[in-house]
């Protein structure tokens, strides 16, 4: 009886710990999000002309996907591993939406085939580099200038090729087929995904300019939010637009006042 108790309050304590471990900005913020997403769904659901397709389950992935998605950022901001833990289900969740509205392929095959196996790898390597006075810290850096450059060029050849690839794709999807709209979007859905893989190349190497890439990221995600009518996920937009701000700076403060533990980092590959 008493080693159920004690497991019990450990368990407690425990949830006490991680929700104090929240500042009180990052706990509005959260609970901010959720009240606007749920009202947006209600207020302003999306709607889709193809009448297969059931609006309740697209509502329910579209809140879901809200969800996790400001949990995950919200724990890269704060420079926490588990954020990897939390992305694994962002994931599933726009692999299954992806699937069911018969657009953004070129997102379902970055996800799948990247984003996934890089959410755990990279989980690996944060826990290798636990900032050494604060266990709930990873330690991150900042990249150098010429590496841009290459970034760019891979980022524009990458959107040509497979932006042109998915547009001889005929799939039934939510747009017409040919349409201006579904050329549009097949080439941003393919700058999104080259963006979202450096994204995660960056986040892997624990480097401040993933902050940047989501920025660039978050305003092409918005307009093709905004093609598709998927309202509730501009919620989202809005929501990675200020914590993408937050964890800017708070990583940048970081770096400035870690110099020392970054160095160290920096020697080694990941």
């Amino acid at each position: 009886m008493n080693e159920e108790v004690s497991k019990k309050d450990k368990k407690e304590n425990k949830l006490v710990k991680i929700w104090n471990s929240f500042t009180t900005y990052e706990k509005i913020w959260f609970f901010s999000v959720v009240i606007l997403t749920i009202l947006v769904s209600i207020f302003f659901p999306s709607t889709v002309e193809n009448l297969e397709i059931n609006p309740a389950l697209i509502m329910g992935l579209y809140i879901a996907d809200v969800l996790t998605n400001v949990l995950c950022e919200l724990l890269i901001s704060k420079q926490s591993r588990f954020n990897f833990i939390v992305s694994l289900f962002v994931e599933v969740i726009e692999i299954v939406t992806c699937i069911v509205i018969g657009e953004r392929f070129a997102s379902m095959a970055t996800t799948f085939f990247f984003w996934i196996p890089i959410d755990i790898i990279s989980f690996i390597n944060w826990h290798r580099h636990i900032d050494h006075s604060d266990d709930e810290l990873t330690v991150v850096r900042t990249l150098k200038g010429w590496q841009e450059l290459l970034i760019i060029l891979g980022i524009v050849i990458w959107t040509v090729v497979v932006g042109y690839i998915l547009v001889q794709i005929d799939v039934d999807g939510i747009l017409e087929a040919g349409s201006k709209e579904e050329i549009i979007v097949c080439y941003l859905d393919a700058l999104v995904s080259a963006i979202g893989i450096c994204n995660g190349v960056f986040i892997l190497f624990r480097l401040k300019e993933q902050w940047i890439a989501w920025y660039i990221y978050t305003i092409l995600e918005t307009v093709i939010d905004i093609i598709l009518g998927q309202w509730v996920l501009l919620v989202l937009k809005a929501a990675f637009f200020t914590n993408t701000t937050y964890g800017y700076i708070k990583w940048s403060k970081y770096i400035k006042e870690n110099k020392t533990e970054i160095s160290k980092g920096n020697k080694e590959i990941l």
